[in-house]
């Protein structure tokens, strides 16, 4: 073998060996190791008269309030879970036809109390307590 050839095949070689571990990261399923907690205050407060929220007037209607899902499963409940997917922090949405959550990035799907139907997210989504008084939800 020429000295030639054998420098081009070693640092062919080498960058390989060098790349090879940045590709194959690139693939692994750590992908839903970080995933920012939701920022809302000790007591949201929603008021169902406004017309901000007209979208939970309806059963299957929902809307988000910061990083808060609000939804309405029936004639006077609602539920509020996280908006941010535990696989890479995509906004889910609720999916009242076949009552339950999905995220449009990956087709992780959860169900209405936040546990994961299929992946790839393998976390919950975090539930918050609801409460109704008149037109008045507090989410805590």
């Amino acid at each position: 073998m020429k000295r030639a050839d054998f420098i081009k095949k070693f640092a062919y070689g080498g960058s390989i060996l060098l790349t090879a571990p940045l590709i194959l990261s690139a693939c692994s399923g750590d992908d839903d190791e970080f995933v920012p907690e939701p920022n809302i205050p000790n007591n949201l407060t929603i008021d169902l008269s406004s017309s901000t929220y007209e979208d939970l007037g309806s059963i299957g209607g929902y809307v988000y309030e910061g990083d808060i899902l609000i939804f309405r499963t029936g004639d006077s409940a609602y539920l509020a879970l996280s908006k941010i997917c535990t696989h890479q922090s995509c906004t889910v949405a609720y999916d009242h036809s076949n009552g339950n959550i999905l995220c449009p990035c990956h087709s992780s799907r959860f169900t209405t109390a936040g546990a994961v139907i299929n992946g790839p997210a393998t976390s919950s989504l975090k539930k918050y307590s609801v409460q109704k008084n008149g037109d008045i939800l507090t989410i805590s």
